[in-house]
């Protein structure tokens, strides 16, 4: 293996070299170091956002400090879009959203969380609220389409599932598809056979003229 000695007193052509090297080096420790800073301002952003949504005890936090709280997830998400904590950020913003009864915004974090997410859980919650969203606004059509695609992926026994499907079928009905509903209410009593809820479905499959 070839090694590269410089002659002393190296010539201005070695000096730039080693300059250049050197450098790099700094570049690249300096990077560790920035990122490192990066992350932990991210963290700390988010972190003190998503303490003025916990109240005191039992308490929620007042509406003031609800909104402060959503200003502060939306200054963290613009400044820090890829941190670590940028999907629960964003979905605890929708929260704070919908709680104000601003469907679109909501939705619009929701669906951030969503895409950034890797945690099933908080991906299916995410989904959930942007079907919620949509039902809000009278609008079972979309909320049959979210619902649909936050179903995509899971199977009987994983986290929302349940609740997923029968927002499905809740939602098929206000669209006026009654067949669909029935359909998923059945879906419902095959896949979950023992669920408490079974004689609920079969309650609501009566009531639209259908057998379990």
């Amino acid at each position: 293996m070839l090694t590269f000695i410089p002659s002393w007193p190296p010539s201005r052509v070695t000096l730039g070299v080693i300059a250049g090297l050197i450098l790099l080096a700094g570049i690249g420790i300096g990077a560790w170091f920035w990122s490192e800073e990066q992350d932990r301002r991210a963290t700390t952003a988010y972190v003190e956002a998503l303490n003025q949504l916990g109240g005191t005890g039992a308490a929620p936090p007042p509406p003031e400090t609800r909104s402060a709280a959503a200003r502060s997830l939306e200054a963290a998400l613009a400044r820090y879009p890829s941190a670590a904590m940028a999907a629960l950020g964003a979905y605890e913003l929708g929260n704070v959203r919908y709680g104000e009864r601003d469907w679109a915004r909501a939705r619009s974090a929701y669906e951030i969380a969503a895409a950034r997410t890797g945690s099933p859980t908080l991906k299916a919650l995410a989904r959930a609220g942007i079907g919620y969203t949509w039902e809000a606004e009278r609008n079972p059509a979309k909320a049959v389409e979210s619902y649909h695609a936050a179903l995509a992926g899971l199977k009987p026994g994983d986290f929302y599932y349940e609740d997923l499907l029968l927002d499905l079928a809740r939602s098929q009905e206000q669209a006026g598809k009654k067949d669909a509903a029935v359909e998923t209410y059945r879906r419902h009593l095959k896949e979950l056979p023992r669920s408490p809820r079974a004689d609920e479905i079969k309650g609501r499959l009566t009531r639209l003229g259908a057998s379990p």
